[in-house]
């Protein structure tokens, strides 16, 4: 139950999203533009790494809801979203997103844990500057949205099967109002 009164029953940050509208809009704008973008990382890569970070702050609405869309893109992928998550080192992705993980991971510990050691190895794994720099905003941006969703104790389902319906709408919509605005989708039986 959400420590403040939100007047709606919707999960996660879809709840203090329809809350507050007015603050809705712009994080769902930054969501897209760090998500959904096609150049350089792919929308598969960019939500690997916003399920690690989730994962590392413990936030399990986020870690989750974007698993399940980094398994969209995947193409029903969970064994390697879940390794990704628990130790991406031994995932069966690049070196090069290894080397971003590793850089995301600092992030969530700290803008200042990050070094110029990490950022010339992703280099040396073929990451451009504009993947350290997306990789870097994703990290800090999922902070503070993993900070905000359980910072209000957002409510969040432990039935896993909540969580496909609504990954495949952000997967194939994006993120914007319709997220806080409309139904869930119904739940898949897994």
């Amino acid at each position: 139950m959400p420590y403040i009164n939100v007047n709606n029953d919707f999960a996660g940050i879809r709840g203090l999203m329809a809350f507050s509208p007015e603050t809705a809009e712009p994080m769902g704008e930054l969501a897209n533009a760090l998500l959904k973008e096609t150049e350089g990382l792919s929308p598969a890569e960019r939500e690997l790494i916003a399920t690690h970070v989730s994962y590392l702050n413990e936030c399990f609405y986020c870690h989750n809801s974007h698993g399940e869309i980094a398994c969209i893109y995947l193409n029903g992928d969970r064994e390697l979203v879940d390794n990704v998550r628990k130790d991406y080192q031994h995932a069966n992705i690049s070196n090069k997103l290894k080397s971003l993980l590793n850089i995301a991971a600092k992030v969530q510990q700290g803008g200042k844990f990050v070094t110029t050691e990490d950022v010339e190895a992703a280099r040396k794994q073929g990451a451009t500057d504009k993947d350290i720099h997306d990789t870097v905003l994703i990290a800090a941006a999922f902070c503070m949205f993993n900070r905000y969703v359980d910072g209000l104790g957002a409510t969040t389902p432990t039935d896993l099967s909540t969580y496909p319906p609504r990954a495949q709408q952000v997967a194939e919509r994006g993120y914007g109002k319709h997220i806080f605005s409309g139904a869930q989708p119904a739940a898949q039986k897994v």
